[in-house]
């Protein structure tokens, strides 16, 4: 990651924090005194965490764990868009009941997920990390992170620490630290090239008009139906990928080329337009406001796709959107 403008934790308070653990007796150091403050005064905590995380918060408070709200990770964590607009739709509600709740969530970016997956999905999910010091800071609730290093890279971690505003220590102590601003980080994301797709692909389509979107969503449908996405996840892949194409058609410049192929268990396709502008860095990651259209194309597409890159560069526009089988098949609410 190259040298970036660093921002002091936010005025309005929010706590975003990562509690970082390399072994469970680090969890029991941070994370328990967190918690038996939490119950001592009273303050409602969600847990959306591992069973094995609970497990072991629960054996440690034993009678006093029936007092924490346990979520199932996988209403939370299903696509990464999703799981960031569900979390905030939870705090929404809290604070428009006037209710301070404080949240634990501990990622969960692997499960279903293909060892062989073409893309960095925990990479990918620090992008919506990142946005949370924005999105979620006017709701009044704390929001801690914990992420096992035994389970990610050393630059995920590295990462991590610089997207939160806050880290949990030993003693559940917060230190407030300096955090990469999310326009700063998604820009860099948005200046890595994305890997060449195959040379060959199943659909290779060229669009230069709004009237031609018809055919396209046509091809994807049976593309998709062809590769045995059931028909409420084929209608997923259509609606996020004529989104992207629309955009590119309205925004961009025409020709927009649309591409897609099969990677082991997940579907690709790739959307590129002659505009040669780069997407706003926060596009689709936040919520669009509820009385205008503008942005909501981007952000459809991220709720509907699991994993969706970015790239400008020599005169192209690139959106490549991922749609893992199991993860696409996964129940939808949002």
């Amino acid at each position: 990651m190259p040298d970036r403008e660093i921002a002091a934790p936010p005025e309005s308070g929010f706590v975003h924090a990562a509690l970082i653990i390399d072994s469970d007796d680090a969890l029991r150091a941070r994370l328990m005194p967190i918690l038996l403050d939490c119950l001592a005064r009273g303050i409602p905590v969600l847990m959306v965490v591992s069973a094995k995380v609970e497990l072991l918060v629960r054996t440690e408070l034993g009678a006093l764990g029936d007092r924490l709200q346990w979520s199932e990770r996988g209403s939370f964590y299903q696509r990464l868009g999703f799981a960031h607009a569900e979390f905030r739709r939870y705090l929404a509600e809290q604070h428009a009941q006037g209710r301070q709740v404080h949240v634990i969530a501990e990622p969960d970016i692997a499960t279903g997920i293909d060892p062989s997956s073409p893309v960095d999905r925990a990479a990918a999910y620090l992008s919506y990390e990142v946005v949370c010091n924005e999105a979620y800071a006017g709701y009044g609730c704390p929001v801690t992170c914990i992420w096992d290093s035994r389970c990610h890279s050393t630059l995920i971690i590295e990462n991590v620490r610089l997207l939160h505003n806050h880290e949990v220590i030993d003693g559940g102590d917060l230190v407030e630290v300096q955090h990469i601003p999310a326009r700063d980080y998604l820009t860099h994301r948005n200046e890595i090239p994305l890997t060449p797709p195959p040379i060959v692909t199943d659909l290779d389509i060229a669009l230069v008009q709004l009237g031609e979107l018809a055919f396209a969503r046509t091809a994807v449908w049976s593309w998709a139906r062809q590769k045995s996405f059931a028909t409420i996840a084929a209608t997923d892949v259509v609606i996020a990928v004529a989104e992207v194409a629309t955009n590119g058609l309205v925004h961009g410049d025409a020709p927009v080329r649309l591409r897609a192929w099969p990677h082991a268990d997940t579907l690709v396709v790739q959307v590129d337009d002659a505009g040669g502008r780069p997407l706003p860095p926060t596009a689709g990651y936040l919520h669009p406001d509820e009385d205008r259209d503008a942005g909501r194309g981007m952000w459809l597409a991220r709720q509907l796709a699991d994993v969706v890159t970015t790239h400008t560069g020599a005169g192209t526009t690139s959106v490549r959107l991922h749609f893992p089988y199991e993860v696409t098949h996964r129940d939808f609410t949002g």
